[in-house]
């Protein structure tokens, strides 16, 4: 009876930190695609649109989160997160060759983003965030022996080096006006994106 208290405690808990990482990463698309719309910025755009993915990864954790604490098969949950991964690892890689495609039009053509101060205030604030939320579905996934949240928790950390990138690239512009360090950053954006993807992709290989 103890060990079935301290199991649904611990799933309402993740499925807490669950809704408030999906919330933000719902934010944090708006903002900064919004953002890279209005700049011009391919490396925001990107970034806004991982956030997307992201976005939808987290509702499939909840809806397993929610399986789990329903008692549902397990079996059922594996094929929901096998779709799931096969989808967000194909979108991410066709992601990847967008980024590529776009930046390199950038850069033969000289094309250069605007300032954008709400896209390098979203980046600081996730650069903040996501370890934090990293550490916590870490230590809940290991203690429900989840691999599922203990990965979900590894993306948040790919994330913070996303916005990482999104802020040195924004702040390049901003400070130098070197019109080339956008694309440049979306570039460097491409390997985070596109090792999301085929890991994704992996899991689902696995999951057979």
């Amino acid at each position: 009876m103890e060990s079935n208290l301290l199991k649904e405690r611990l799933v309402n808990k993740s499925l807490r930190t669950e809704y408030f990482s999906t919330g933000w990463m719902a934010f944090e698309f708006l903002v900064g695609f919004i953002s890279g719309i209005k700049a011009g910025s391919i490396l925001l755009i990107a970034f806004g649109l991982d956030s997307f993915l992201e976005l939808i990864s987290g509702g499939t954790l909840i809806w397993r989160l929610r399986k789990e604490a329903n008692a549902a098969p397990a079996a059922e949950i594996e094929r929901a997160e096998k779709r799931s991964s096969l989808i967000v690892g194909v979108i991410l890689l066709l992601l990847s060759v967008y980024v590529v495609f776009v930046s390199l039009v950038n850069l033969f053509t000289h094309q250069a983003a605007d300032t954008s101060y709400s896209g390098m205030a979203i980046a600081l604030a996730s650069v903040v965030l996501m370890p934090i939320l990293t550490i916590k579905k870490r230590s809940l996934g290991k203690q429900l022996h989840s691999a599922a949240l203990v990965e979900d928790g590894m993306c948040n950390i790919t994330c913070a080096y996303m916005a990482a990138t999104v802020l040195v690239g924004a702040l390049l512009t901003f400070l130098f006006n070197w019109w080339w360090a956008d694309s440049i950053a979306a570039l460097v954006l491409v390997y985070f994106i596109a090792s999301e993807g085929w890991e994704s992709l992996q899991e689902a290989r696995q999951a057979d």
